[in-house]
């Protein structure tokens, strides 16, 4: 048990992608949707999906699968949409992940939880909070403040106000 550790124990939502579980602090969700229709947005990067209208806010939407390398999240019956509140350099965002399903919420202690791993994994290590230990299975813990870069950050912005023109 390191302080690190630590200071991400808590609650996660827990969610499907790509058949891995992944989690995401639960301070972050604001809510969880059926996935809806979307707004494309030209000239966005493939993993930019487009825009929602979420009670009169546009919200960018993500497609967490290929935003990791890997492909395009399948739309069935149990996809939804993970609204998140995230801290940037401009303030906060709120933006949306597109999921095969969200699982349920977990409370995990400091001793359930281990460093991100350095080497191995499809998705890049400063995406990664740490590794979840949750019965004999391992859970993704995201670190959603790093999962989209400043750059992309900045596209996002650029999405949500050409919809709102």
């Amino acid at each position: 048990m390191t302080a690190d550790t630590d200071r991400i124990a808590g609650q996660y939502l827990t969610f499907a992608l790509a058949q891995e579980l992944f989690a995401v602090d639960i301070h972050a969700v604001r809510e969880i949707i059926e996935y809806g229709h979307l707004t494309s947005v030209p000239m966005m990067p493939p993993s930019i999906l487009g825009v929602i209208n979420l009670r009169g806010a546009v919200v960018p939407v993500i497609d967490l699968g290929l935003r990791f390398g890997g492909h395009a999240t399948v739309i069935g019956s149990r996809t939804c949409i993970v609204i998140l509140e995230i801290a940037t350099d401009e303030g906060m965002r709120v933006i949306g992940m597109v999921v095969d399903a969200v699982s349920e919420v977990l409370e995990l202690s400091a001793d359930q939880i281990e460093p991100a791993p350095r080497f191995g994994n499809r998705i890049r290590a400063d995406f990664i909070r740490g590794m979840g230990k949750v019965n004999e299975r391992l859970v993704v813990l995201l670190n959603v403040g790093r999962v989209l870069s400043d750059d992309e950050i900045s596209l996002l912005d650029q999405a949500a106000t050409q919809d709102q023109a």
